[in-house]
């Protein structure tokens, strides 16, 4: 039988990873809990790899090329799948995200990436580095507009999100930035792509006073729930964490506004930055 052939990095390198590792474990005749106990790690860890979910590191690679009999091919290719364009504590949230057949995310300070307007983009890339070179720029604001771009499916992903009002009050030196921003999300609700629900101030304390929150869902591996904070990030897998952080997300749709009123609210302030109503 022919070996595997080596990775292309610029074609989804982990989940051709995780092809060939699903290939080769079938291979040996292991199931997914068989493989991982020499590993220690779950069956379930083992079927996040296969479903590029989760990212296979050089440990890992060394130890399944010798349980599998693989020649290396692992060790060689483990480096193209880690290769990202993403920062390092948001990369494998952000390419668990292309994966996911559902993402639900609570927004607590700005509109989430997915969401985002080229102008909104650069905007909030800007205030994160203001020192930093055009290109620089030029180039966060294209990949995250790139990642934006799973939503131009009519159906994959289901995307969720609640937005904290806060969101829908904090304009920069340009109002119209923000309104435009906001008349995106309004027409993304409108076309039945995305739902959106505003969580608005008069809810007073709620669940996720903590930060942001994401849940991700795939077809073919368990769940995935990412945190992040200023320069970090946090992948879950652990079936008790995602549970606690699906029973928030449940709370925070629960204190907010319904999706029809939240519609009504996002397209009112959109008008009142179009006219620059605000101080």
């Amino acid at each position: 039988m022919p070996a595997p052939k080596e990775l292309d990095p610029s074609s989804s390198p982990r989940a051709l990873l995780g092809a060939e590792l699903r290939v080769a474990r079938e291979r040996a005749g292991l199931s997914q809990a068989e493989l991982g106990e020499p590993l220690f790690v779950s069956g379930a860890f083992i079927g996040q790899l296969e479903a590029g979910t989760r990212r296979m590191h050089l440990e890992y690679a060394r130890q399944i090329d010798e349980i599998l009999g693989t020649d290396g091919f692992f060790v060689r290719n483990c480096g193209a799948a880690a290769k990202s364009k993403y920062p390092d504590h948001f990369t494998a949230a952000a390419e668990a995200e292309g994966l996911a057949t559902a993402i639900r995310e609570y927004a607590p300070q700005i509109i989430p990436g997915l969401l985002q307007t080229e102008p909104y983009a650069r905007a909030v890339c800007r205030a994160y580095q203001p020192t930093a070179t055009a290109e620089v720029i030029d180039e966060l604001v294209t990949n995250r507009l790139v990642r934006a771009a799973i939503l131009d499916d009519k159906t994959t992903p289901l995307f969720w999100c609640v937005l904290d009002e806060a969101v829908l009050r904090r304009a920069g030196e340009d109002p119209e930035i923000l309104a435009g921003a906001l008349r995106h999300i309004a027409a993304l609700i409108r076309a039945h792509r995305v739902i959106i629900q505003v969580l608005p101030f008069s809810a007073g304390f709620h669940a996720g006073l903590a930060g942001t929150l994401k849940l991700m869902a795939f077809s073919d591996a368990p769940p995935l729930s990412y945190v992040d904070g200023l320069g970090m990030g946090q992948l879950f897998d652990d079936p008790a964490t995602v549970a606690h952080h699906t029973l928030t997300y449940d709370l925070l749709t629960a204190s907010a506004l319904s999706p029809r009123k939240s519609l009504a609210l996002i397209e009112s302030v959109a008008e009142e930055y179009e006219h620059d109503q605000h101080a």
